[in-house]
C-alpha cells in the first residue's frame, strides 16, 4: 500500500513547524552526498547520515517528502530495492543515486 503524497507532505510540515527540520535543507545535503559520493545508497542510510548532519524531524517518515520531491525533480533516482531494518509493514527499502 502506497501512502499518498498528501499524508507524506503533511508530515513534513508539521516537522519544519515543531522542529529546525527544512525539507528543502535535508533534499539539498542528500542530494550533494548522493552527486559527491558516486555510489548508490540505501535510504535508510541516507536518512541516518542527515539526521547525524543535523536534519532532524520530529519523525523520520519526513524524509519521505525529501526523496519524493528530489525524485519528481529528476535530481535522484531509484536503482534498486533492499530489505529494511526499521519500518512497520514496509515492502522493502530504496537504493537512491543521484541523476545524470
Amino acid at each position: 500500500m502506497s501512502v499518498p503524497h498528501e499524508a507524506i507532505d503533511a508530515c513534513a510540515h508539521k516537522a519544519e513547524r515543531v522542529t529546525n527540520f527544512s525539507v528543502e535543507a535535508a533534499a539539498e545535503w542528500i542530494y550533494k552526498t548522493l552527486k559527491f559520493s558516486g555510489k548508490q545508497v540505501k535510504g535508510e542510510v541516507l536518512v541516518t547520515a542527515a539526521k547525524n548532519a543535523g536534519h532532524v524531524p520530529h519523525d523520520d517518515r519526513a524524509f519521505g517528502s525529501v526523496f519524493s520531491s528530489l525524485s519528481r525533480q529528476g535530481r535522484i533516482k531509484t536503482v534498486g530495492f533492499c530489505l529494511r531494518k526499521r519500518g512497520h509493514g514496509t515492502a522493502g527499502g530504496r537504493i537512491w543515486e543521484a541523476a545524470a
